[in-house]
C-alpha cells in the first residue's frame, strides 16, 4: 500500500474526527441555551401566534365597546397596525432569521442576540397597547426600531458570504419600516398621511413577500409531498406576478406624494391576480388534496390570487365593498399561509417528520371559514356585520389556538434528533 494512499486515508479520518468534535462542541454550546432561543422560528412563531390570539380578542371587544382600551392611534389604527407589523412581521422575522442559516451556512441568531430582538418586538407591542407608559414619540421609535434591527442581523452574514440573491429581503424589511413609519405619521399628521394607504401598503408588502417565497418553495413542497415531478418555473411569470404586486404596493406607499388612483390600483390588482392564478395552476394544486400541509398552503395562495382579482374589482365598482374584500388577503392569504408555513417549518426544524398533528387539519379549515365569513358575510348581509366579525374572529382563535396548543411543546424543547437548532 503506497504512502500517498495511507496519507489520504489519514486525512479523511482526521477530517471526520474533527467534524465530529465540532458537532460535539456545537451541541455542548447549544445545551447552554434555552431551547426557545436556539433559532429564530422558535420565539417568533410561538409568540406571534399567541399575540394574534390576544390581538383578535382585544379587537373584537374594542369593536363592540366592551372594553375601555385606548391604544396608540385608537382601536382601528391599532388593529390594522398590530395584525400587520405586530403579528405578521413577527412571523416574517422568525422565518428569515431561520432561513438565513440555510442560505449562508452561518449559524442563525440565537441566545442573547435573539433575545434582544424578541424583547424589542415585545416592547413595541406593550407600548402601543398601553401608550400612557411612555411619550407617544418614544413609543413610535421603539416600534419602528424592530425591523431595522432584524435587517441588520440578516445583512451581516449575507454580505459576508456574498449571498446577494437573498439580500433582497433586507431592503424589503426597510420598506416595511417605511410603511410602518407612514402609519405612525398618520397619527401625528393625518392631513398628509392616511392610515388606510399605509396599512394597505403593509398588506401588499406581506403579499409580495408571500408571493416571492411561494414561488421559491411551492414547486418543491408539492413535488416532495406528492412524490411527483417538480413544476418547471417560468422566470417571466414570476417576474410578472411579483412585479405587478410591487407596482400595487408602491402606488399605496407613495400615495402621500403622488396621489392615489382607484382605477389604476384596481386594474393592477386584477392583473396581479391573473398572473398569480396562472402560476398557481402550474403548480397543480389539485394533486395536494390528500396532504393537509400542502392543500392548506395552496388554498392560501388561491385566496391571494382570487382575492387580488375581487379586491381589484372592488376599486372599479362601488357594489363590491373594498374594506371587506381586503380580508381575503389578510385572513385567507396572510393568516392561511402563515399557519401552513409555521406548522411545516416548525416540524422540520425541530427534527420531526413532516406530519402535523391531526388537529391542525381542523385549524386549516377554521382559517378558511374565518376568511369566507369575514369577506363575504358583510357583503351579503351588511346589517349582520358585527355578527360576522365575531364569527370570523372566533374561527381565527380556534385556528391559531390549535397551533399554539399542539406546537408550543415542540418549540420550547430541544430538537428530537439531537441536532443544534
Amino acid at each position: 500500500m503506497s504512502k500517498g494512499f495511507i496519507t489520504i486515508v489519514r486525512l479523511i479520518f482526521l477530517g471526520k474526527k474533527k467534524k465530529q468534535m465540532m458537532q460535539i462542541t456545537d451541541l455542548k454550546t447549544e445545551q447552554k441555551i434555552t431551547p426557545l432561543l436556539r433559532l429564530g422560528f422558535r420565539p417568533f412563531f410561538l409568540s406571534g401566534a399567541i399575540f394574534s390570539i390576544v390581538a383578535v380578542i382585544l379587537w373584537l371587544l374594542m369593536y363592540k365597546g366592551a372594553v375601555n382600551l385606548s391604544p396608540l392611534g385608537g382601536g382601528y389604527w391599532w388593529h390594522i397596525h398590530e395584525m400587520i407589523f405586530g403579528f405578521g412581521c413577527a412571523i416574517i422575522a422568525g422565518f428569515l432569521l431561520t432561513a438565513i442559516q440555510n442560505w449562508t451556512g452561518v449559524r442563525g441568531a440565537q441566545g442573547t442576540t435573539l433575545l434582544v430582538l424578541f424583547l424589542l418586538w415585545l416592547a413595541g407591542r406593550v407600548v402601543l397597547l398601553i401608550p400612557s407608559m411612555l411619550p407617544d414619540t418614544l413609543a413610535t421609535i421603539i416600534d419602528l426600531s424592530f425591523l431595522p434591527a432584524v435587517a441588520y442581523v440578516l445583512a451581516k452574514p449575507l454580505v459576508a458570504t456574498k449571498q446577494y440573491n437573498n439580500l433582497f429581503f433586507v431592503p424589503l424589511l426597510l420598506l416595511f419600516t417605511l410603511a410602518n413609519l407612514e402609519m405612525h405619521l398618520a397619527i401625528y399628521f393625518p392631513q398628509t398621511f392616511a392610515v388606510t394607504y399605509a396599512g394597505y401598503a403593509g398588506v401588499m408588502l406581506v403579499t409580495l413577500l408571500m408571493s416571492v417565497m411561494a414561488g421559491r418553495v411551492a414547486p418543491m413542497f408539492t413535488a416532495n409531498g406528492t412524490k411527483t415531478t417538480k413544476a418547471t418555473p417560468l422566470p417571466w411569470l414570476d417576474k410578472a406576478t411579483n412585479g405587478s404586486l410591487a407596482i400595487a404596493m408602491f402606488s399605496l406607499l407613495l400615495a402621500p406624494i403622488t396621489g392615489f388612483s382607484n382605477q389604476f390600483f384596481g386594474i393592477i390588482l386584477i392583473i396581479a391576480g391573473i398572473f398569480q392564478t396562472m402560476r398557481w395552476l402550474r403548480w397543480r394544486p389539485w394533486i395536494t388534496l390528500g396532504v393537509p400541509l400542502l392543500w392548506s398552503f395552496h388554498l392560501a395562495i388561491k385566496f391571494i390570487a382570487y382575492g387580488l382579482i375581487i379586491l381589484g374589482a372592488s376599486y372599479l365598482t362601488p357594489e363590491i365593498p373594498s374594506s371587506h374584500m381586503w380580508h381575503l388577503l389578510t385572513v385567507g392569504g396572510m393568516g392561511g399561509l402563515i399557519l401552513a408555513m409555521i406548522s411545516r417549518v416548525s416540524l422540520g426544524h425541530t427534527g420531526r417528520p413532516l406530519s402535523p398533528p391531526k388537529a391542525m387539519t381542523a385549524a386549516y379549515i377554521f382559517i378558511t371559514l374565518a376568511t369566507l365569513v369575514r369577506a363575504f358575510g358583510p357583503w351579503v348581509l351588511p346589517e349582520k356585520t358585527v355578527l360576522f366579525i365575531d364569527i370570523s374572529g372566533t374561527f381565527w382563535l380556534f385556528a391559531f389556538g390549535i397551533f399554539v396548543i399542539t406546537y408550543a411543546p415542540m418549540l420550547m424543547s430541544a430538537r428530537k434528533d439531537g441536532r443544534p437548532g
